[in-house]
């Protein structure tokens, strides 16, 4: 690709940068810590925030529950659109489904109730000030 921001000749792609151009995190930091901490492989390895990126490479991305296998389509260091930061990458099927089915799951679950104390009633706080009116 010869698009702005793409795969400009002898420039090197950190997986990093290639991950915060993909719009995969956030922040270029955030993208580094993923993969300081193991949630980045790249062609099955662990990998530093340093490691040079290639077209072809194979990465399994973990963010939360959710895991992403894609495949390096392109390369680029400059962060755009979604719909441009689509095109660097192709997502395995199997990883699209498991997703699917994943986020189908969470949503099945019952919400989270808050179970601790709040503010109390008209009739609490009258039977309260009865109590501390007796000592």
């Amino acid at each position: 690709m010869t698009e702005k921001g793409m795969q400009a000749t002898g420039e090197k792609f950190r997986i990093d940068k290639w991950l915060f151009a993909a719009r995969f995190y956030k922040t270029r930091s955030q993208a580094a810590d993923a993969v300081e901490r193991g949630q980045v492989q790249i062609n099955g390895m662990r990998a530093k925030p340093s490691r040079i990126l290639t077209a072809g490479d194979m990465l399994e991305i973990r963010i939360g529950p959710y895991h992403h296998l894609v495949k390096v389509l392109a390369l680029s260091n400059q962060r755009r659109p979604a719909t441009e930061a689509r095109l660097l990458y192709q997502e395995t099927e199997e990883s699209r489904l498991a997703r699917a089915v994943l986020a189908e799951n969470i949503k099945s679950q019952p919400a989270p109730h808050y179970a601790g104390k709040g503010r109390p009633t008209k009739r609490t706080r009258r039977d309260l000030d009865r109590f501390m009116s007796e000592k």
